[in-house]
């Protein structure tokens, strides 16, 4: 244990860790749409890519995962 975070990492931290959560969410509830919302809220997709990329992305990495994700094809 090292003790808290302080403040300003904390807060990256719990930006990161909500991505996190709403792809594991969209996962365990078959919620495509948690995990385009997952996408679009990450820090580094979001300063990158437009929404309409984001989107894209996403189809083309459910696509080519359609072998291991079949509930999301």
């Amino acid at each position: 244990m090292v003790g808290a975070l302080p403040p300003q990492l904390a807060s990256l931290n719990r930006s990161n860790i909500a991505v996190q959560e709403l792809v594991v969410k969209g996962h365990l509830e078959r919620d495509r749409e948690a995990i385009y919302q997952a996408m679009a809220l990450d820090p580094l997709t979001a300063a990158v890519c437009s929404l309409d990329e984001i989107w894209q992305m996403t189809d083309d990495m459910f696509a080519a995962n359609e072998r291991w994700l079949p509930q999301f094809a």
